[in-house]
């Protein structure tokens, strides 16, 4: 994990439904299967469950809370968790994160987890915006004020330093941020002797793959690896929403809506698909399988709201994918190079 020397598992547990599509029990069963499987790295955050709101945020860090004083495990997991961004109204009235509110978050989140230290501590969301999720759209970096960007970071950043003096976290990370962002964090990281950043968090997968280009060349010279989210897409790419379908429970069911989903990314989530099945492979497995192979992972998190679910998925660390497949990705790539 970036260069701290310190190892995690390729595959990182997600939680973020833990408390509205899944229940504690369920939650904490899929705990239980991770780690049977060898997973030593679990990611959360203060927002979760989502949809985040006033009466689901902070229910996924108490479900792993608990989990924790039930079992007295904690240290068989390096524990990753993230302070919300501004625009979650029911958190903090939604206001930015800063130095002052690192320390409010990071008390209420040891406080749920039943924890005195957090691995892993990442900022959810960029502050000045991100073209993440459907953010790609409407990003506007040309209204951001650089010294108001600069001052925020190295104001979270003296936070963060001082709270690893404190042992209450032990690194830092980022997620949803960019190129230029991460660089800024570094630079002022090394200038002020605080935290260097060790990962960020952002979306990958066959579908989006920002970050195959400036990301990963500053992800490769400067060791700030990604931990990749919704390497399905959101489910895409299993395919269960093919002609139009919305299963019962499914993310678009229980959402009531999913903006991954039009004509032109289902056109290429059916050829994924149908690639996969074309070699007798489990769609979502050569989806995650797919992410493993990139140069700059360090680790592909994987979300379920059942335990077959998330056996199927864990399997896919256990799949190489053959010369022909990946260039046959490679060629569908090319014909949807960014569908959602």
């Amino acid at each position: 994990m970036g260069r701290t020397g310190r190892l995690v598992t390729e595959i990182c547990l997600g939680t973020m439904t833990w408390g509205s599509q899944n229940s504690e029990a369920e939650g904490h069963a899929q705990i239980d299967l991770a780690l049977e499987a060898g997973v030593n790295f679990m990611d959360t955050a203060e927002l979760y469950a989502v949809p985040g709101s006033p009466e689901t945020s902070g229910r996924t860090e108490e479900i792993i809370g608990n989990w924790f004083a039930l079992t007295g495990k904690r240290d068989h997991w390096l524990l990753a968790s993230k302070i919300g961004g501004g625009g979650n109204r029911h958190i903090r009235n939604g206001a930015r994160p800063d130095g002052a509110s690192i320390r409010i978050a990071i008390e209420q989140s040891l406080r749920r987890l039943k924890t005195d230290r957090i691995d892993l501590y990442q900022i959810h969301w960029a502050s000045r915006g991100s073209y993440n999720f459907d953010g790609s759209w409407t990003y506007a970096p040309h209204n951001q004020d650089t010294t108001d960007v600069l001052d925020n970071i190295a104001d979270m950043l003296e936070t963060l330093g001082a709270l690893v003096k404190e042992g209450k976290i032990l690194h830092a990370g980022v997620s949803n941020e960019t190129t230029w962002g991460i660089s800024r964090w570094l630079a002022i990281a090394e200038a002020r002797n605080l935290p260097r950043l060790v990962s960020v968090q952002n979306e990958y997968n066959l579908a989006r793959r920002h970050f195959d280009l400036d990301l990963a060349e500053l992800s490769h010279h400067e060791q700030v690896g990604l931990l990749a989210y919704s390497p399905l897409a959101g489910g895409l790419l299993t395919g269960k929403y093919s002609d139009g379908a919305i299963p019962p429970g499914s993310r678009a069911d229980y959402q009531k809506g999913f903006w991954r989903l039009n004509s032109y990314s289902e056109a290429a989530a059916k050829d994924y698909v149908a690639l996969a099945r074309s070699h007798g492979l489990d769609p979502a497995q050569m989806a995650i399988a797919f992410a493993l192979t990139r140069p700059f992972m360090t680790s592909v998190i994987i979300g379920a709201t059942s335990t077959v679910q998330l056996a199927n998925s864990l399997g896919a660390a256990d799949l190489t994918l053959s010369p022909e497949i990946l260039a046959e990705i490679e060629a569908i790539h090319r014909r949807w190079p960014r569908t959602i």
